[in-house]
Formats: C-alpha cells, structure tokens, sequence
C-alpha cells in the first residue's frame, strides 16, 4: 500500500519522490546541524525547495500535531500516571528536548509529501544510482 510507503518515507525523513535519498545531511537526532537541509535529493535530484516560503505550512502542521501530543502526554502523566503537574511539565521539557531536532524534520518531510508526492519513476531512477 503506498501510504505505508508514504508514512515511513516520512518517518525515515527520506525524499518525498524517490524515498531513498536523505533529505537531511546528519542523522535523525543529531543536534550537529539541526536546520540543514540538501537543496536536492541526493538519489533522484528532486528540489526540496520549490518554491520560497515552501515550509511555512511544516510550520503550522507542526503545530497543530504537537499541540495535540503534548496535550495527551500531560493529560496521561498527571491524571493517569498521578504525577504532579510540576512532574509531567518536567518530564514533557526532557521529551521536546531529546525528540526537537526529529519533529522538526518530520514536519519538513511530511509537508513535502503531502504536497509534492511519490513518483515512481524517480524511484527507478535513484535505484539506478
């Protein structure tokens, strides 16, 4: 099914095109440049840019999603869990901070798929390389 493929090529922060090449030059969790991003795949040559501006709407998604899984990570720390209110706003400030850099690319890698989408002729050709 494609949307399994979509979902790990998002997760995997591959191009939203081919779904081999990183869109990104360090690993998932590297705070080692957190903001860099390849102009273009390395694979199929798709343009992670195309247009300017193109990721103000990562921005907004990224909001609405975490939003929502903070909400619920509180909500189950203090009311099921009983954690303090003080406990469950410490140990969400841990999670933002050791899942960050990951979210924020998610968020790129999600935007590019819902717009741009897999081709799969990009795919054979980044098989080729």
């Amino acid at each position: 099914m494609q949307w399994i493929q979509d979902a790990r090529a998002m997760f995997n922060h591959k191009c939203a095109e081919c779904h081999e090449g990183d869109m990104f030059p360090t690993g998932a969790f590297s705070f080692n440049k957190p903001f860099d991003m390849h102009e273009r795949c390395p694979k199929c040559n798709a343009n992670y840019y195309p247009e300017p501006g193109f990721y103000y709407g990562a921005m907004f998604m990224s909001y609405i999603f975490s939003a929502f899984i903070i909400l619920g990570f509180v909500m189950v720390l203090h009311w099921i869990l009983k954690l303090s209110l003080m406990a469950s706003f410490g140990w969400l400030m841990i999670v933002v901070a050791v899942f960050f850099v990951w979210w924020f690319r998610f968020a790129r890698a999600f935007w590019l798929n819902l717009i741009v989408g897999f081709k799969p002729e990009k795919k054979a050709i980044a098989k080729a390389k």
